[in-house]
């Protein structure tokens, strides 16, 4: 079985109506994030070995749309925030792997809102573009 590493992986079963789990994103994910994806203030940086740098806000907001839940924000020292879902009692973050060794606080969170991520509009443009890529992964 494979290992994953993103935050909270083990317990990640929740299943959308095509009986997928957070598990089978990160998977179909892995194909798709990008330099393209990635937060432009951090695409310099972005590589294949660390895909899920400046992904967080757009496959959070995207993962609730499948699953629906929350999407809860850990405050960065660089007064950013880093996404991640809660669906229930269910909390996964599957772009964690992007900060290694370091294990951020899932308990000292701020509720994140699509529209305020959204008014920027590059962000919502690698959003749409992370979506639809996703769903022709899932129809082919």
């Amino acid at each position: 079985m494979k290992e994953y590493k993103f935050y909270n992986a083990k317990n990640a079963n929740i299943i959308d109506e095509r009986g997928l789990t957070p598990r089978d994103y990160y998977d179909l994910l892995s194909n798709i994030w990008s330099k393209k994806t990635c937060a432009p203030r951090m695409q310099d940086r972005w590589t294949k070995e660390n895909q899920t740098l400046g992904q967080c806000s757009i496959t959070a907001f995207l993962m609730q749309d499948i699953y629906g839940g929350l999407v809860y924000g850990v405050p960065l020292e660089d007064g950013n925030f880093h996404c991640f879902n809660v669906i229930g009692d269910t909390v996964f973050d599957l772009t964690s792997e992007q900060f290694g060794d370091v294990r951020l606080d899932y308990d000292n969170v701020i509720l994140q809102s699509r529209d305020v991520h959204f008014k920027k509009e590059e962000k919502k443009n690698r959003y749409l573009f992370l979506r639809d890529e996703l769903f022709k992964a899932l129809n082919k």
